[in-house]
C-alpha cells in the first residue's frame, strides 16, 4: 500500500487545464475558417455515403439473389451519413461557440438574461 501512495492514477480522459487567452480577430477567423472546412467535409460525408445508401437500395432491388448483404450495406451507410450530418451539426455549433467567444473578448458582446 505504501509504494501506491506515490503513483500516479491514470484516467481514460485527460483535460488540461487552459489557460485563459484573449482571441485575437486573427485567431477568430483561423478558427472560423477550420470549424467551417470540417462542417463542408461532414456534409459531403453526409451527402457521400446517402448516394451510397440509396445506390444499395437499388442494388438490393436488382440483385435479388445477393439482397440480404445489399440491404446490409445500405443499413450501414445509412448510419454513416447520420453520423456525419451529426459531425457536421457539431462543427457548426464549435463555429458559433468560437465567435461568440471573440465577441466576448473583445467586448462586443454582453450577457442579457431576457432578450
Amino acid at each position: 500500500m505504501a509504494e501506491e501512495e506515490g503513483k500516479h492514477h491514470h484516467h481514460l480522459f485527460h483535460h488540461k487545464e487552459e489557460e485563459e487567452k484573449v482571441m485575437t480577430g486573427e485567431d477568430y477567423e483561423k478558427e472560423k475558417k477550420h470549424h467551417k472546412h470540417k462542417e463542408h467535409l461532414g456534409e459531403m460525408g453526409a451527402v457521400a455515403a446517402g448516394a451510397f445508401a440509396l445506390y444499395e437500395k437499388h442494388e438490393a432491388k436488382k440483385d435479388p439473389e445477393h439482397a440480404h448483404k445489399h440491404k446490409i450495406e445500405e443499413e450501414v451507410a445509412a448510419a454513416v451519413a447520420v453520423g456525419s450530418g451529426g459531425y457536421a451539426f457539431h462543427e457548426k455549433h464549435e463555429k458559433k461557440e468560437a465567435k461568440e467567444e471573440a465577441e466576448e473578448a473583445m467586448g462586443k458582446k454582453h450577457h442579457h438574461l431576457f432578450k
